[in-house]
């Protein structure tokens, strides 16, 4: 570790910290209706959107009303993208003459740009077209996250709303964050992106001839291998700025290249690096003073900013130790940092971004639900691996998805005062709201959905050929490839470790179901738990109220976060990562 490193670090919360309030008083003003400066180019195109779909915006919705239009719109959103993929080589924008997608990935594909996972179990530049690309993929890229923020803003509007059953528009919500909120800062990040070396053309690939071939060896169907001389290189192009800056504001992830932010054509320079990580905290973060602000408790909002942040720098020191300290097996060998060298464990990262940066990103990108890598995280040392891992456990509430941060750590903001309201024996309140045995089932079940998934179809995998056979890596490291499948699809996150080849119809299949059930079937239970929230009225606060405002709270909701996690996952993690360090300390590797 470095004091550069670390100032790289601090900086980055810095800007995170200084940029949530102005954002959050945006989101605020958005969502409540207030006039903002975009009012004047926006309004008349919002009224011309709603006149010409029949929608009313001055209809408010039931929680059940407000699930099922978000239901129905996700559905069709995710047929229509199927059917993009199923036929895309019969459209325009497909210089490559890219073939159609076959069944099962373009089910698995569709599933995951849907749900804001953007889980890629193929290569970008050489399966999509352009048209695929920006008409299907980077749409998603915005609808995913229109549907996240509106549903965080609804829970809000429960908490801060009282003796009524309606939530707002979930029409109006999504118009109005992909008018106000996504499009604009999109357009100017996406020219951001440009002046950094970003590509952004409609080119075919062009074909250069190689200065120095290359032998390799080619291994053919009947398995053969053959020595062929490589004469030139095939240089991928294309619509990327304007799909790279909505991958990380919208916390999505999937990248225009297989190799994601690493590829340079993606991630050119350093600030283009911090520029990333940057848009993906932003909105996670601003919604913390959001909720603040709509709910009348400025201090609440801080606090669960607070907690987000004890949380996410325990994961960047954990992750930034484990992986400046190097590789323990490499006995002899200089691993330490210096003007010559980047040291500690470089296997899997960019030497233009190093250990720092790299970890940075890692645990960001885990952190938030984003999926965006900029290294290899199977490269990672087990410790350091860990931490991505441990991130998603928790369910993506350090700062986490685009409002699905926000809305997953209300489920543990009812749990921890539960469980205050259980340690002096009094009904628990929550902003002056009693929280009764129904929130209480419902975060319950919207948890246990998360836990079942990941565990259910991990422990299924490793026990049948068809999920072992894709393993590169037999041992824990192999057990930690299929664990952290299962929880990057299920918490929505669409990061891979690696090395599991995961093409496969059972992966495909399977990894899209759990993407389906992570998002879905948690957005419901905590849709039932605003509109439980709103109908309650406010009662005084007493002696025996349980302050949701200062370092005690913030303390318990880490805790809490912590506890179900650890207590959830901590034998899968033992089998996988926590052994695998333990062998290699004592010399053996996977």
């Amino acid at each position: 570790m470095s004091a550069n490193g670390w100032f790289q670090i601090g900086l980055f919360l810095l800007v995170i910290f200084l940029i949530t309030k102005p954002l959050g008083v945006f989101l605020a003003r958005v969502f409540s209706g207030q006039r903002t400066f975009l009012d004047p180019v926006l309004r008349p195109i919002e009224k011309l959107i709603y006149r010409l779909t029949g929608i009313n915006e001055k209809h408010e919705m039931r929680w059940t009303e407000y699930a099922i239009a978000m239901l129905l719109f996700s559905g069709v959103s995710m047929a229509v993208l199927y059917l993009i993929e199923r036929t895309q080589k019969f459209f325009p924008l497909n210089p490559q003459k890219f073939a159609n997608l076959e069944p099962g990935l373009a089910f698995g594909t569709a599933a995951s740009f849907t749900t804001n996972t953007n889980w890629q179990a193929y290569s970008g530049e050489s399966t999509m077209s352009y048209l695929t690309q920006m008409a299907g993929l980077a749409y998603h890229n915005f609808a995913s996250a229109a549907v996240g923020i509106a549903v965080a803003v609804a829970v809000i509007r429960g908490i801060a709303r009282k003796e009524t059953d309606k939530l707002g528009n979930f029409w109006v919500d999504t118009t109005r964050c992909l008018l106000w909120v996504l499009l604009p800062i999109c357009l100017v990040g996406s020219l951001v992106f440009v002046s950094q070396g970003v590509i952004q053309n409609l080119r075919p690939y062009t074909t250069v001839e190689l200065i120095e071939p290359q032998t390799v060896q080619v291994t053919s169907a009947d398995g053969k291998t053959t020595k062929q001389t490589v004469t030139q290189q095939i240089i991928a192009q294309g619509p990327v700025a304007s799909q790279e800056v909505i991958k990380e504001f919208g916390t999505n992830g999937g990248g225009f290249f297989g190799a994601n932010s690493a590829h340079p054509f993606e991630n050119p320079t350093p600030f283009s690096n911090f520029f990333q990580v940057v848009l993906i905290f932003a909105i996670p973060s601003a919604l913390t003073y959001t909720l603040g602000r709509m709910t009348g408790s400025q201090r609440h909002g801080w606090a669960v900013w607070a907690a987000m942040a004890v949380l996410f720098l325990a994961g960047i020191t954990t992750a930034y130790w484990a992986e400046a300290r190097g590789n323990p097996q490499l006995v002899g060998i200089n691993q330490t940092q210096s003007m010559v060298q980047s040291g500690g464990n470089m296997e899997g990262k960019e030497v233009r971004f190093g250990i720092a940066n790299s970890a940075l990103f890692a645990t960001v990108t885990t952190d938030a639900s984003c999926g965006a890598i900029n290294g290899q995280h199977d490269s990672f040392t087990p410790i350091g691996g860990m931490v991505p891992l441990i991130n998603i456990m928790l369910g993506e509430v350090v700062f986490g998805g685009v409002g699905a941060g926000l809305y997953g750590i209300v489920v543990f903001v009812i749990l921890a005062v539960f469980i205050a309201g259980l340690m002096v024996g009094r009904t628990p309140e929550y902003l002056g709201k009693k929280i009764e045995s129904y929130d209480v089932k419902m975060a319950m079940l919207a948890i246990l959905i998360l836990t079942f998934t990941i565990l259910g179809f991990s422990a299924f995998a490793i026990i049948k050929p068809f999920g072992t056979s894709s393993i590169s890596n037999p041992g824990p490291h192999g057990l930690s490839q299929v664990l952290y499948a299962y929880v990057s699809s299920a918490g929505n996150n669409g990061s891979a470790f690696g090395g599991l080849s995961v093409n496969t119809m059972w992966y495909n299949t399977s990894t899209a179901v759990a993407q389906l059930l992570g998002r879905f079937f948690m957005i419901i239970p905590v849709l039932a738990i605003a509109g439980s929230l709103a109908k309650k009225r406010i009662v005084p606060e007493s002696v025996g109220t349980f302050p949701v405002t200062g370092g005690l709270f913030a303390g318990l909701l880490v805790a809490t976060i912590v506890i179900v996690g650890a207590l959830t996952f901590f034998p899968a993690l033992s089998l996988g990562p926590i052994l695998e360090h333990l062998l290699m300390a004592a010399g053996k590797a996977f």
